[in-house]
């Protein structure tokens, strides 16, 4: 049975969603949603020099770490962050959703914690439970299309937070013609797993339409809760979403889903 994951392939080696889902006998095929395009780095870095004005980083995308790295790319910021802010930040508290995130912290040479939460809502509750109302702002590297989530607990918690756009979110410029591609050729999937609010907001209308009226017959599955929610909001059923957004949980709940239509079980 086929499975449309409609995400970035992994940057090197073999994608572990693929992998685990072929262990179910599931045959995956990966199509990139999403281009991103960075903003105010130098305003970034600046504040990123000063880690004394700050009680420590949260951050809930790897994109946003992704700008941190394009700044180091820089000789002499490289250098500066090297010889002593990594260490003084270090000092600090940075807290992260997920494992993917939670690499590119280490990948840069700071410590993650938080990244068992998953979801934002989990982490606001963690960083709240760590950290003393009116102390100093935390730094938040963010999306342009942030959830008001993660904001919003630590305001009411009286936890101070300085958000940052660091990046804006834009559909893939192959999107459409690679969906249409797929369809053509694979057929209809029997499942279509979208990885963030915005991949619904880009696909969703091109899959109804080359769907049509077999939409019916594809599981919907969703990487985690926000993006449940995002599904759930646009009128379509869910009928899966990851416990944790890793391939294991994911591959998982898609061969729950799918039992029913002759699955067979891992190897």
């Amino acid at each position: 049975m086929k499975v449309l994951l409609l995400k970035d392939p992994k940057d090197s080696g073999p994608d572990p969603y693929i992998k685990e889902l072929g262990l179910y006998n599931l045959q995956a095929t990966l199509i990139p949603v999403l281009s991103f395009e960075f903003l105010s780095l130098e305003s970034l870095f600046e504040k990123l020099s000063h880690p004394e004005c700050y009680g420590g980083l949260i951050f809930t995308s790897p994109r946003a770490l992704e700008a941190i790295k394009i700044c180091l790319k820089e000789n002499s910021k490289k250098e500066a962050w090297s010889k002593s802010l990594q260490q003084m930040w270090n000092m600090k508290p940075t807290y992260v959703v997920g494992k993917a995130t939670a690499s590119l912290v280490e990948e840069i040479g700071l410590t993650p914690q938080g990244e068992k939460c998953g979801n934002a809502e989990k982490l606001a509750e963690y960083i709240c439970s760590r950290e003393t109302p009116n102390s100093s702002a935390l730094l938040f590297p963010c999306g342009a299309l942030k959830r008001e989530v993660l904001p919003t607990v630590l305001r009411e918690k009286g936890v101070p937070l300085e958000g940052l756009t660091v990046y804006q979110t834009t559909p893939h410029p192959d999107l459409q013609q690679a969906l249409s591609t797929h369809f053509s050729q694979q057929g209809i999937p029997a499942s279509v797993v979208f990885f963030s609010p915005s991949g619904v907001k880009f696909c969703l209308q091109h899959i109804q339409k080359l769907s049509g009226d077999m939409i019916n017959h594809i599981k919907f599955a969703a990487i985690g809760p926000t993006t449940a929610e995002a599904l759930e909001a646009a009128g379509l059923p869910v009928s899966c979403t990851a416990e944790t957004p890793t391939p294991q949980d994911l591959a998982a709940a898609i061969h729950r889903a799918l039992q029913g239509h002759g699955c067979s079980s891992p190897t």
